[in-house]
């Protein structure tokens, strides 16, 4: 029946072509006087079993069969076609085509999540987004592509957003602790294309890092506890345990939230949060600020000299992004001056920029949290001297 279409409808358009007021002539008196069905009565007639016979071969095709789609192409030119502008292709075929496709979608998306992992059910469902997407370009009408995509979209992952992320084993929560970077990734190119859909990807990343960072504070509180020492000592221990693992921490983090996640804003956000609540926590008899400060006081003193510039410079810079996090700039400030500033600012005129560089710079970049530009010890950072 659609190839006998295909080819009565090549026909018409060359009839009408050459002989078109010979056909006005017709459809004025002949058609009339005989009482004969118009062309466009005809169409209407058909239309609706073209229209599901083309939809059928369109399941069909989704089922891995195959089909003609040369054939598909020229039958559904015949739908523009015929509608010289009034969007026939729109009323007659494309409405029921994306209600089908949505009752088709809705009905694998709901056996695919009883069976699959979430893995498994992204993979099919970025392959049939895939798929739809050829499918527009091989014989459906180019106006058709957002609006499929947004029904396959909404059955495959607006509907079952909340499960799929949720998943006990293979949800999002076990894919960070997995660092399964691929499938976050491939999570991220699915969930960006439906409305809201980062939002609770972006809330279980911050949930996840929380998690861990409170993990590291518990560890840190553990350590200290178990040191029979005086403070130096256990904040010596807490800085080893803590200061260093967060660094780690952050940069894993802000790798994904660079790369899985595609330097997205909504995730950079959640990473600020995240370490806003565990670095302003209190871990054992010191704050994060002064394991912060003491931190750096004994890397500059005793470390420095046997590393590279290039890796002094690295964890100065890692450290500074950690103090962006606390809130408590009364307490930093103070954290600051006692084990940093103080020590820098007495040896000032014995040292050069040559030769310490990176006692310079720590300085510089601690007076950046300093609001008024004073440490608070009656020292003019921006002016070098003191008051």
């Amino acid at each position: 029946m659609l190839r006998e279409l295909v080819k009565r409808w090549a026909n018409h358009k060359v009839m009408v072509r050459w002989l078109s007021r010979f056909f006005i002539y017709l459809d004025r008196y002949f058609i009339a006087r005989r009482s004969l069905p118009p062309l466009n009565e005809v169409y209407q007639e058909l239309k609706v079993k073209v229209r599901d016979a083309v939809i059928s071969l369109i399941d069909q095709e989704r089922e891995g069969e195959q089909i003609d789609r040369a054939l598909l192409k020229n039958i559904l030119d015949i739908f523009v076609e015929i509608g010289m502008g009034q969007m026939d292709y729109e009323n007659d075929f494309e409405a029921a085509m994306l209600n089908d496709s949505a009752a088709y979608y809705s009905r694998k998306a709901s056996s695919w999540i009883l069976e699959d992992s979430c893995p498994d059910y992204m993979l099919k469902a970025e392959e049939c987004l895939k798929r739809e997407k050829a499918r527009v370009a091989h014989y459906l009408h180019s106006s058709s592509e957002p609006k499929l995509l947004e029904k396959v979209q909404h059955e495959l992952l607006s509907v079952y957003a909340s499960q799929l992320l949720e998943k006990e084993h293979s949800g999002c929560h076990p894919l960070l602790r997995d660092d399964k970077i691929e499938d976050l990734s491939r999570m991220f190119r699915l969930f960006s294309k439906i409305p809201k859909g980062l939002d609770p990807v972006a809330n279980i990343f911050k949930q996840h890092v929380t998690a861990g960072g409170t993990a590291l504070v518990k560890q840190a509180e553990d350590a200290a506890s178990s040191k029979k020492g005086d403070k130096k000592d256990v904040v010596g221990l807490q800085e080893q345990v803590f200061v260093r693992k967060v660094i780690e921490l952050h940069d894993k983090y802000v790798a994904y939230a660079n790369d899985c996640f595609q330097n997205h804003t909504l995730f950079h956000k959640a990473l600020k949060e995240a370490f806003e609540v565990f670095c302003n926590k209190g871990v054992g008899v010191s704050s994060s600020a002064e394991l912060l400060a003491t931190f750096c006081d004994i890397y500059l003193r005793k470390d420095s000299e046997k590393l590279s510039d290039e890796a002094i410079e690295e964890t100065l810079e890692k450290v500074v992004k950690l103090l962006a996090y606390i809130s408590d700039k009364d307490l930093l400030l103070s954290s600051i001056g006692r084990s940093l500033l103080d020590d820098f600012f007495l040896i000032m005129p014995m040292m050069t920029m040559k030769k310490y560089p990176h006692e310079i710079k720590a300085a510089m970049r601690w007076s950046i949290h300093i609001e008024d530009g004073r440490d608070g010890y009656g020292f003019d950072i921006s002016k070098g001297k003191p008051n």
